[in-house]
């Protein structure tokens, strides 16, 4: 996914741009299945003209319910995006109130990352990243391709830091 152009610095180029792994999906899409198994379920064993006003009422709770534990962390997975640039870090969360975080690349003072079991399976993790800021760290779940994120951004710190290594060919 694309960072708006507008976001970046004149000469500043995206070097990885990624979101959180589909795998937070997972659980909207079984509340999911199970709100629809319960709309299907009251409108089978409801009877009767009270069995259907009854029925619209338990579709009406599905729909709402569904707009909260469904659509919003939809909505929530597609509108965070982590960006590293040539220069820092981008993260921008949120739907209606936008929030950002932006780090310099020359803050960063380390990068771990985190593989539980799942994660592992999944092929995501956890991405820190401890900044000489208040914050201290900043931690950027369910990244996917973690260690390749990790690898990278290694890479780019390092370039930083050294810039003569790429220069002489090395």
């Amino acid at each position: 996914m694309a960072i708006s152009q507008k976001l970046l610095n004149d000469g500043e180029s995206v070097v990885l741009s990624t979101r959180t792994h589909p795998k937070a999906l997972l659980l909207p899409l079984l509340t999911l299945v199970v709100l629809l198994a319960v709309g299907v379920a009251a409108q089978v064993l409801l009877e009767g003209e009270v069995g259907r006003v009854a029925s619209l009422v338990v579709w009406a709770l599905v729909a709402v319910a569904a707009l909260w534990w469904v659509l919003r962390p939809f909505l929530v997975w597609l509108t965070a995006s982590y960006t590293f640039t040539d220069r820092r870090l981008i993260t921008r969360t949120g739907v209606v109130t936008r929030r950002g975080h932006d780090i310099p690349l020359s803050r960063i003072s380390d990068v771990a990352i985190e593989l539980h079991l799942v994660d592992r399976l999944l092929g995501c993790g956890t991405l820190i990243i401890s900044d000489a800021s208040t914050h201290g760290q900043v931690a950027l779940p369910d990244i996917p391709h973690v260690e390749e994120t990790h690898r990278r951004l290694n890479l780019l710190l390092h370039d930083l830091h050294e810039p003569r290594s790429r220069a002489d060919g090395a």
